[in-house]
């Protein structure tokens, strides 16, 4: 299936390893130009390499993306070098594993900064921009723990408020050619990452983990997420906006 998206420009969030790292790859492999941005600026390099020899051209912006100086940065400087921007994708994000009692208010904001409010922050910056257009295409990495309970408080919190974020302005911008989506990931390994370093920690624990919780038997991939994340992205996915779309192995419990 041809995407149509050869020559579309794509920011992503949080893009240095990991999923961030696989949907820049796979936005690249469709012919997308890709602004890639994180704070680690070595991997960031290494990844930005690696996109750019699909034959496509690319942007490495090192930045603090918690905060709005960071997200500006990196749309403006998209903004500078293409002129557009088709594709926002926020990936960005953590979590801390706090017991409820124990959160400070000082952590709650941070864990907002890293999830809610660096996708509230980018899309905003890049609207402007695909409103003059009259077209784009926003994703947001959520997760299945913003659709039911699993994780910290806080991190589930913050995820749910992605995925209502994305439905409300979805309909907020139907009528601007601007769709708005939601990707709920389940639990994913690459390297690195926080399932490879507890399975490395506990494999026993951890491989019954996998047994009970997700049916497939088996983590996901980042490509797999990636995957997608590049079809929601092209206009293939026309008529798909305001969704969350679960990508788990069918580790979520909830009917909707």
């Amino acid at each position: 299936m041809d995407l149509d998206l050869k020559g579309k420009i794509a920011v992503v969030t949080g893009s240095s390893r990991g999923i961030g790292r696989s949907i820049a790859l796979g936005l690249g492999e469709e012919g997308c130009h890709v602004s890639l941005c994180a704070r680690g600026e070595e991997a960031l390099l290494a990844t930005e390499k690696e996109v750019r020899a699909l034959d496509v051209e690319t942007l490495a912006t090192s930045a603090d993306l918690t905060g709005a100086e960071g997200i500006n940065q990196v749309i403006q400087a998209t903004l500078d070098k293409w002129g557009r921007i088709d594709i926002l994708v926020n990936n960005v994000g953590g979590s801390k594993w706090t017991p409820f009692e124990d959160v400070s208010d000082e952590e709650w904001l941070d864990i907002f900064d890293w999830n809610m409010f660096a996708a509230v922050r980018a899309t905003r910056a890049a609207l402007p921009s695909m409103k003059a257009q009259g077209s784009g295409s926003i994703i947001t990495i959520s997760s299945i723990f913003g659709r039911e309970s699993g994780g910290p408080a806080t991190y589930n919190a913050t995820k749910a408020a992605e995925i209502s974020m994305g439905k409300t302005l979805a309909k907020e911008l139907a009528k601007t050619g601007i769709r708005v989506n939601t990707v709920a990931p389940g639990s994913v390994i690459f390297p690195g990452g926080n399932w490879q370093k507890r399975l490395d920690a506990d494999p026993e624990g951890i491989n019954k983990f996998v047994e009970q919780q997700i049916p497939c038997g088996r983590f996901g991939t980042p490509e797999e997420i990636a995957d997608v994340v590049v079809f929601l992205s092209s206009n293939r996915a026309s008529w798909v906006t305001g969704a969350c779309i679960n990508v788990d192995g069918c580790q979520s419990r909830s009917l909707i």
